[in-house]
């Protein structure tokens, strides 16, 4: 079965859409309480625009926040639903697949600035379940650490999405760097292997400071 192209006024909507929500995640992430004007502005297009498709700050945000609970959700399960693969192997692909998602960043700087929906609630609560899961699977294996719980597993996402350091590729290959540090400090038996990616240098460190152009 082949999708019907959309047509040109259906396809430019949902690239706009696309446009809005990259900004919206880039301006809100940088700024919570920044206006959704700056959202239009970055994205390049109308405010009226934006307005038909989210007719407030809060819906921009609701968006923003379901889809990344359920880029973690899709990661998470596909965790839990792998019976066939190595125990330890199956759980450092999700730590490295929620990374990836960088939900996060959102919970880091999003969480208590709107007002969260029955679905984002119910949402919430199937990640959490399966984040549990997941990590109850690894320890019954024996791969895993005992006295790290959840929760732990729960903020060091959000510590490694706190590194923010050049542009996104070099973001990423940074947050991958110090993950791979972590899950050697998750891992039983304990284990080395080499980190990706080279160290920050102090030039890269410097330019935090120098204003943006």
């Amino acid at each position: 079965m082949t999708t019907a192209p959309m047509s040109g006024r259906k396809a430019q909507a949902a690239r706009n859409d696309e446009l809005i929500l990259a900004a919206a995640r880039a301006v809100f992430t940088a700024d919570p309480n920044a206006p959704i004007a700056a959202v239009a502005e970055r994205a390049g297009v109308g405010i009226s625009a934006l307005y038909r498709r989210y007719p407030s700050k809060e819906a921009l945000l609701q968006k923003l926040c379901g889809d990344g609970l359920k880029r973690y959700i899709e990661v998470a399960q596909r965790a839990v639903d792998d019976d066939e693969g190595d125990p330890w192997e199956v759980f450092a692909a999700y730590l490295r697949g929620i990374v990836d998602a960088d939900s996060s960043s959102l919970t880091i700087r999003l969480a208590g600035t709107f007002q969260p929906t029955e679905e984002l609630f119910a949402d919430s609560a199937r990640a959490s379940r399966l984040a549990v899961e997941a990590h109850r699977r690894a320890v019954e294996a024996g791969v895993l650490r005992p006295d790290v719980t959840p929760a732990d597993i729960a903020l060091l996402f959000e510590q490694l999405a706190s590194v923010k350091l050049g542009d996104e590729r070099r973001t990423a290959e940074l947050r991958h760097r110090y993950l791979a540090l972590v899950i050697d400090s998750l891992r039983l038996p304990p284990a080395r292997r080499a980190l990706p990616g080279p160290a920050p240098d102090d030039e890269e460190l410097g330019r935090r400071w120098i204003p943006e152009p």
